[in-house]
C-alpha cells in the first residue's frame, strides 16, 4: 500500500517530505513483528502512526490498547501492565489481569514511555526479550506474544545518559525509530490542515467554514504551534465557533492565538532597529545573555583587584573608608554632625603613618586569566545537595526537606549524580 493510499484510509492531511517519510516507515514495518519507537513533540500524532502500524500488521484482528505511561502512579504502573494476586499489596482483594495477558497476540501501545519507572522498565524489557512476565505478588513465569510500540516527546539517549532510562531497554525498543515531523516543521501543511478542521465543525455545528484573509494567512504560517496539530485544531474550532465574521482577518486570529506563544514568533527588525530587540527575541536569548553579563561582572571585578594588586597607589582611597579617619573627617556645628568636606573622598590621604592603608605588593603579577565558571544547573544541584547532606550529617530526610524535596526525589538525585553518603 503506498503513502497516499494510507493518507486517504486514515484522514492523513499534509504532503510535507518528512511527513511521508515517516508515513513509509510505518508501513514497510507494520508487516513485521519489531518494536517501534515513535519519536515526536506533544500533539504531533504519534498515536495515529501507531493505530497505521496495527491496522496493517497481522495483529490487525486482534486487540490494540493505548497506555499512557505518564498518567498512572509510580506504585500502580506494574500491577496495571502485568496484573496482581489477590492480597499482593493493600486494596488487592481479587487477582487481576494486566494489559500485557489481556492483549495477549495483539498490539500494546505505550505512549510517553520516558516517564516509566526504572523498576517497570526492567520488566518490560524481559517482556520484549522474552515474551515473559511475572504478575506482582507472584512467582508464576507467564507467556505472551504482544507487540509493543512505544512514543514518547523526549529524547531518550539523553535519558540513558543520566540514568533516567535504561539504555539496553532504549536500543530494544528502537529497532525501528520513526520521526514525526512537528507542525512547525512543515509549514506547508498547515493552511491544508485549517481548511481541513473548519471544514469538519462546520459541519458539526451547522455554519459556514470560515476563510483566512491573506494576511491572516501569513500569520498562521508564522506562529510557531508549540501544541502541533492539537493546538492548530483547537484554535480552528474556536474561531469557527466565536468568529462574527466568515472572513478572518489578522486582528481577528491575535484574538484566538495565546498571547505567550506570540512573543515567541520571528520579529523582522527594521534597518535602524536596534541591537537590543534582537537580543531580547525569545526568552532563551534573554537568559544566555543574563549570564554572560554576570561573567561580564565577574570579569570586571577581577580585572580591578589585579589591577590594585599591579598598581598600589590605586589602593590608597580605600584608607578614606577606615572608621577613626571619617570621624576626623566630620565636625560639629551646633546640633548637627556635618561633613568637612565635599571633596574628602576625592584628594589623595597624606596623613600620618599611624592611617597608611596596608597595600599588597607582588611583583610577579603581570597578566591575569578568565576562569571560566561552571553554570551548568545540574552540577549547581549536586553542589546543593552535597552543601545539605553535609549540614544534617548525612540525614535523608532533614536533607530534603531543607532542599524542599521529598525524601524520595532525594535518594533519586543521590543515585542519578552518584553522591555518596
Amino acid at each position: 500500500m503506498d503513502v497516499q493510499s494510507i493518507k486517504n484510509r486514515f484522514a492523513i492531511i499534509g504532503n510535507s517530505p518528512a511527513l511521508n517519510h515517516a508515513l513509509s516507515v510505518a508501513v514497510q514495518v507494520a508487516t513485521t513483528d519489531l518494536s517501534v519507537l515513535i519519536v515526536g513533540e506533544s500533539g504531533v500524532g504519534k498515536e495515529a502512526f501507531s493505530l497505521i502500524i496495527h491496522a496493517l500488521s497481522g495483529r490487525k484482528h486482534n486487540p490494540f490498547i493505548a497506555v499512557n505511561c505518564g498518567a498512572i502512579p509510580e506504585g500502580t504502573i506494574d500491577s496495571e501492565l502485568f496484573g496482581h494476586e489477590k492480597g499482593s499489596f493493600t486494596g488487592a482483594v481479587d487477582s487481576r489481569k494486566g494489559y500485557f495477558e489481556t492483549v495477549n497476540g495483539g498490539t500494546i501501545f505505550l505512549d510517553e514511555i520516558g516517564e516509566m519507572p526504572l523498576g517497570t522498565q526492567a520488566r518490560l524489557l524481559r517482556v520484549l526479550e522474552a515474551g515473559e512476565f511475572i504478575r506482582v505478588g507472584s512467582s508464576k513465569v507467564q507467556k505472551t506474544d504482544v507487540r509493543v510500540i512505544a512514543a514518547t516527546n523526549k529524547e531518550l539517549l539523553d535519558y540513558t545518559q543520566n540514568g533516567k532510562f535504561r539504555q539496553d531497554l532504549y536500543y530494544r525498543l528502537s529497532t525501528v525509530p520513526i520521526r514525526v515531523p512537528a507542525l512547525r516543521d512543515r509549514k506547508e501543511d498547515i493552511p491544508l490542515l485549517f481548511r481541513k478542521f473548519v471544514i469538519d465543525f462546520a459541519e458539526r455545528y451547522k455554519t459556514t467554514p470560515v476563510q483566512l484573509d491573506e494576511e491572516a494567512r501569513n500569520l498562521l504560517l508564522q506562529y510557531p504551534w508549540a501544541g502541533n496539530v492539537r493546538e492548530l485544531k483547537n484554535i480552528a474550532e474556536q474561531i469557527s465557533v466565536l468568529s462574527k465574521d466568515q472572513v478572518v482577518t489578522a486582528n481577528d486570529l491575535r484574538k484566538f492565538l495565546p498571547e505567550k506563544n506570540m512573543n515567541r514568533m520571528p520579529i523582522l527588525a527594521h534597518p535602524s532597529a536596534t541591537t537590543t530587540s534582537q537580543e531580547f527575541a525569545n526568552e532563551r536569548e534573554i537568559l544566555y545573555k543574563l549570564f554572560f553579563d554576570m561573567k561580564k561582572d565577574v570579569t570586571e571585578l577581577k580585572k580591578m583587584f589585579l589591577e590594585i594588586l599591579q598598581n598600589p597607589a590605586l589602593a590608597t582611597t580605600a584608607a578614606q573608608f577606615n572608621g577613626q579617619q571619617v570621624l576626623n573627617d566630620y565636625h560639629n556645628e551646633g546640633d548637627y554632625m556635618q561633613p568637612a568636606a565635599v571633596n574628602t573622598y576625592q584628594q589623595p590621604v597624606t596623613s600620618s603613618s599611624h592611617h597608611q592603608p596596608v597595600l599588597l605588593h607582588n611583583d610577579n603579577i603581570h597578566q591575569h586569566e578568565e576562569v571560566e565558571e561552571s553554570l551548568n544547573i545540574m552540577d549547581k544541584e549536586k553542589e546543593l545537595i552535597i552543601k545539605a547532606l553535609k549540614k544534617h550529617k548525612g540525614k535523608r530526610k532533614d536533607a530534603a526537606s531543607d532542599l524542599g524535596i521529598s525524601e524520595r526525589t532525594l535518594y533519586r538525585k543521590l543515585k542519578e549524580y552518584d553522591i555518596d553518603e
